[in-house]
């Protein structure tokens, strides 16, 4: 890439060009297929691989997953500011997904090995694994996410942008549990002859090698389709920012209170937060409430899902068009009013009103569908208000605490429900043995947590989206007030 690096003139290329090419938006949005790919299949199986496949007792499997978390957490803002600071040819954001795409996919296949039957060697090994697959995740997705305010600055681009990133995220999500579905039944277990519970490793070892080379493959076609404009506007950036050794001279500590002075910022993360937990709640639960509420099958709570992601992936261009019509304020209002009536309603059925369960499941997916767009097409507007405000580009930081309350979310999520049902004397299935019968209170918390605790949060996102303070004219606004800024510079 070296050569094409030195002979293109950033000059001669419209950056000023408010329409991003359907070449480019395509590869923008592929660049969060294989993140997507990798996060739901982890979320999904990796719990069950360990304690089913691998051996490790639920504990120490626990443990592993909570190491890894709390280290993604940790290595989210630091990237975020390496990422900000970073000085190349090509850029700031592309360098790091380029060198970092093959290590994590190789990465993610070996979360799917069982190189040991120690349990001690297995838990450090899984633990080392997954260190090393979460900060290759961050260097990959945190700079790719930060590069949406920096490869266009419209308003309703930025919206567009978003929905062919989520139609990958959204669609990835489906494409791996399909995925999972056709390896599992090409790949017979020959143990399941015998008699044995286990579900042996191969399977998973396809799975993770095929989602690894799909992951990595969307990374390149992402940094191919949009390396030009990506380059170009880093070169813009260079040539209009005027304080840029001054950013570089500021410690962490002064950049995060840069970030949380901006009030915009906080009404966004709030918004963000409270749809998220409300997901990841909704999320983990399904099994629980198809299974043991609905009397289901096992497998049906996949069902479900999809009927989740595929209404959301539907509605992206759905809730683009209204946003670009009536803003992003007023999409958000009308997605989330959507979700709160099927997440309230779900605690209202019994067992056997499946059809019902269905249109909730869709009513649902209409309004998950803005929880990942319009939160993620308000930050751009926040950096945009940032620049204004301090005369710097910190895209990195802003983007890596949006990633980081994603993660919390799902933390949040997975510590209430725990929390909860442990209080709700739920009882946990026994490998090789029936379900057992859960007693009421178990039942119950199942319930409160499928409906009333994600309306709750849905609410609450709600009224900080009431207050949020960037609204098409006022981003007008910044960006005439940043365009003379520049022109005085």
């Amino acid at each position: 890439m070296s050569n094409s690096e030195n002979s293109f003139d950033a000059s001669e290329y419209d950056l000023t060009q408010a329409k991003l090419t359907f070449g480019e938006k395509l590869a923008y949005g592929a660049g969060d297929l294989g993140t997507s790919i990798t996060t739901n299949l982890l979320s999904f199986f990796l719990l069950f691989f360990f304690t089913n496949v691998a051996g490790l007792d639920p504990a120490l499997a626990g443990l592993v997953l909570l190491i890894g978390k709390i280290f993604d957490a940790i290595n989210d803002p630091i990237i975020g500011v390496l990422s900000d600071r970073t000085k190349s040819k090509m850029g700031r954001r592309l360098p790091w997904m380029i060198y970092s795409a093959i290590p994590f996919g190789l990465t993610f296949l070996a979360q799917w090995i069982v190189p040991s039957t120690d349990k001690m060697t297995l838990f450090w090994y899984y633990a080392i694994v997954s260190i090393i697959f979460n900060t290759f995740f961050t260097a990959v997705n945190l700079p790719y996410t930060a590069l949406t305010p920096e490869i266009t600055q419209d308003y309703n681009e930025r919206t567009s942008l978003n929905t062919f990133r989520f139609t990958f995220s959204i669609g990835g999500s489906i494409v791996s549990l399909i995925i999972a579905q056709i390896i599992f039944a090409f790949f017979k277990d020959p143990a399941r002859q015998t008699g044995s519970c286990n579900t042996g490793g191969m399977q998973y070892i396809v799975l993770g090698a095929v989602c690894a080379i799909i992951s990595t493959i969307s990374i390149y076609w992402c940094v191919l389709g949009i390396k030009k404009r990506a380059i170009a506007s880093d070169r813009h950036r260079l040539q209009n920012t005027s304080m840029i050794d001054e950013t570089e001279e500021m410690s962490f500590v002064e950049q995060l209170k840069v970030v949380f002075n901006n009030r915009p910022f906080l009404f966004v993360i709030g918004i963000y937060f409270c749809s998220w937990l409300a997901l990841q709640i909704t999320a983990s639960i399904i099994p629980y409430f198809v299974v043991n509420w609905m009397k289901m099958q096992e497998s049906d709570f996949i069902l479900v899902t999809i009927a989740v992601q595929g209404t959301a992936l539907v509605m992206l261009s759905v809730w683009s068009a209204i946003s670009k019509r009536f803003g992003k304020k007023a999409a958000y209002f009308m997605g989330s009013g959507i979700w709160i009536i099927a997440q309230a309603g779900l605690f209202f059925l019994q067992e056997g009103q499946v059809v019902l369960l269905y249109v909730l499941a869709i009513m649902a997916g209409a309004g998950v569908s803005t929880a990942y767009l319009i939160p993620w097409s308000m930050i751009p507007d926040v950096t945009d208000l940032d620049e204004l405000e301090t005369g710097q580009r910190r895209e990195g930081i802003f983007y890596a605490f949006m990633v980081l309350l994603q993660k919390f979310g799902l933390a949040g999520g997975l510590f209430l429900l725990g929390i909860g049902l442990s209080w709700a004397q739920f009882k946990e299935s026994v490998a090789c043995q029936p379900l057992p019968v859960q007693p009421e209170s178990a039942l119950f918390a199942i319930r409160v947590a499928i409906g009333p605790l994600p309306t709750i949060a849905l609410i609450i996102g709600l009224v900080l989206a009431y207050f949020y303070p960037i609204t098409r004219e006022v981003h007008t606004e910044i960006l005439m007030r940043l365009s003379e800024k520049r022109r005085q510079g």
